[in-house]
């Protein structure tokens, strides 16, 4: 993505019967993955088991910190620096991630009838693309600098 670009990701809105999460799609390792789009999570955030399986040489280190949020009180997490994720048009060559075990996510997921998703798209991206979210198109815009 070149300088003052607007990048125009659709969103895919779920029903989860008490509320909605907004879903997109990313490229990593050649392979498609939905995240939720997370404007609460303060950093992206991928599952240690589903990253290894796309990428059993995925570049995991442990953590000392505990992460809290996502349904919990705190887990153990770990990070990923992962290379050349694309968002759209959008090409992030490197980003550092939290990993950690969001399996739970999936497995509520499954119940409902809603796919898989690799993880979340946190605020760490969203602050560094300038990002403006709308429901009404279902869209995520991001701008890059």
């Amino acid at each position: 993505m070149l300088n003052n670009t607007t990048v125009t990701i659709p969103l895919n809105i779920i029903d989860l019967h008490d509320g909605f999460h907004p879903l997109l799609q990313i490229q990593l390792f050649n392979q498609v993955f939905n995240l939720v789009l997370d404007t609460g999570a303060s950093r992206t955030a991928f599952d240690h088991q589903l990253l290894l399986m796309a990428n059993e040489h995925a570049p995991i280190i442990a953590s000392e910190k505990l992460s809290t949020g996502l349904g919990t009180n705190t887990m153990a997490s770990a990070t990923a620096k992962v290379k050349d994720i694309a968002i759209g048009e959008l090409l992030i060559p490197e980003l550092e991630v939290a990993v950690l075990d969001l399996s739970t996510i999936n497995i509520a997921y499954a119940e409902l009838g809603h796919p898989e998703v690799l993880g979340v798209l946190g605020s760490d991206v969203l602050m560094e693309y300038n990002a403006v979210i709308d429901y009404g198109k279902m869209e995520l815009i991001l701008h890059s600098a």
